[in-house]
C-alpha cells in the first residue's frame, strides 16, 4: 500500500509547524507554553518561570562559511538564540551547544566557533554548559539550546497585544539583510573573477556587513525594561522580517495591525546600499530578518514612559481590531494590505 506524499512547500514551514503541535507528548501541569512562542515556558516554583529555547543552523541555508568567519558565526549563533529569551522579557543564564561537523573543519576553525561563542557569553552572562560533538558527511549543522528565568509578573508572550496599542522596534531594520546583499554581491564577483588572493574590501560597508555577521542580542532593552517597571504587552525579535513578526504578533493576540512605513528606522547606510543595488529599502525593513531588534506593543501610557527613559526605540504603528486586517500606509498617504507587499 503506497503512503501519501504531501511536498513540505505545500505547507511551508508554519503550516508544518501547526501539523505537527497536535503531537505534544504526555501533558505535564508545569509546562505553560510549547508552541506559538518564542520558549517553551515551565512553572519553576517561587513565582518563576524557566525559558526553554533552541535553534538549528545549516551551512548552506542559515550560513555560508565563505564569507563568515567562524569566530563571527559563534558569536551570531549566541545571539541568536538569547534573543529568543529576551524576547520573553526573560534573562539567560545557560547554552548547549550540539555541533555534526565533516572532517574538511579543522580544529582550528572549531576553536574559532567556540571563541566567538565565548565571548557572545561574557557580554550576556551566559555559560557554556555543555553540549555534543558529532560527525557529519557534508555540511556543518550546530543546534543551541539555550535556557532562563524569568518572574511570573515578567513574562511576556505574543498574544496580550490590544487594540490601541503601540507597536515599537528597537534599533533600526533592514541592515542584516543589506549586508548580506554585499556580502553575497562580493562573492559573486569572486568566483566569477577566479583570483582567490584578492579579497573584497569591506570598509564602506561595515556596517551593515557587521550587522549581518555579529548581530547584538538586545540586552540593553531587558534591563531598561526591568529597571523602570514596564512590562509589554506583547513581544517577539525580529529574525525573520518585520512583517512576519508583527503578523505573527497579530494572530496570536487576535488583533489587526496598521503600520506607518514613513516611520520605519532605516539607517543611513542601509539606504545606500539599497541605492546602490537598485533596489527598494522599504522592503528591506519589512521583509529583511536577523537584525535581532526586539518588536514589542505598548499602551499609549507605556511607551510615553518608556520614551522617558530609552530613546533607542521607535513607534511604527497601532494595533488595530482584528476585522481590519494588517495594513502599511505609505509616505504617500496610500493603504496597502500586507499581502499585497510580497
Amino acid at each position: 500500500m503506497s503512503q501519501e506524499f504531501t511536498p513540505i512547500q505545500k505547507l511551508g514551514r508554519k503550516g508544518l509547524i501547526e501539523a505537527l503541535s497536535k503531537y505534544e507528548g504526555s501533558s505535564s501541569e508545569g509546562i505553560r507554553t510549547i508552541r506559538g512562542d518564542d520558549a517553551a515556558v515551565i512553572k519553576k516554583g517561587g513565582g518563576h518561570l524557566i525559558l526553554l529555547s533552541s535553534d538549528t543552523f545549516v551551512e548552506g541555508a542559515d550560513f555560508d562559511p565563505s564569507y563568515t568567519p567562524f569566530s563571527h558565526l559563534g558569536y551570531k549563533m549566541i545571539s541568536s538564540s538569547i534573543s529568543d529569551i529576551y524576547a520573553m522579557n526573560g534573562i539567560p543564564s545557560a547554552v548547549l551547544v550540539n555541533l555534526a561537523v565533516p572532517n574538511r573543519l579543522s580544529v582550528e576553525m572549531i576553536t574559532d566557533l567556540y571563541k566567538g561563542m565565548d565571548e557572545a557569553c561574557k557580554i550576556h552572562n551566559v555559560k557554556i554548559a555543555g553540549g555534543d560533538l558529532t560527525g557529519n558527511h557534508n555540511h556543518t549543522v550546530i543546534s543551541i539550546s539555550v535556557y532562563g528565568e524569568v518572574s511570573e509578573e515578567e513574562v511576556t508572550y505574543r498574544n496580550g497585544a490590544s487594540e490601541g496599542d503601540a507597536i515599537c522596534v528597537t534599533g533600526d531594520v533592514g541592515a542584516a539583510i543589506a549586508g548580506l546583499r554585499i556580502l553575497m554581491r562580493e562573492k559573486k564577483f569572486w568566483e566569477e573573477h577566479g583570483n582567490q588572493s584578492v579579497q573584497p574590501d569591506l570598509a564602506e560597508y561595515k556596517f551593515v556587513v557587521q550587522r549581518q555577521l555579529m548581530p547584538e542580542a538586545r540586552l540593553d532593552v531587558i534591563k531598561t525594561l526591568k529597571a523602570y517597571s514596564i512590562k509589554p504587552t506583547s513581544m517577539i525579535d525580529l529574525t525573520k522580517g518585520l512583517i512576519s513578526e508583527v503578523t505573527e504578533l497579530c494572530e496570536q493576540s487576535g488583533v489587526g495591525a496598521h503600520l506607518y512605513e514613513a516611520a520605519l528606522p532605516i539607517a543611513v547606510e542601509t539606504r545606500h546600499v539599497a541605492n546602490e543595488m537598485e533596489e527598494d529599502v522599504d522592503k528591506y525593513a519589512l521583509f529583511g530578518g536577523e537584525d535581532l531588534e526586539l518588536i514589542f506593543t505598548l499602551s499609549e501610557e507605556q511607551a510615553e514612559e518608556l520614551n522617558k527613559h530609552f530613546k533607542d526605540f521607535t513607534v511604527i504603528g497601532r494595533m488595530t481590531p482584528e476585522k481590519d486586517g494588517l495594513i502599511i500606509q505609505t509616505a504617500e498617504g496610500e493603504l496597502i494590505d500586507f499581502d499585497d507587499l510580497s
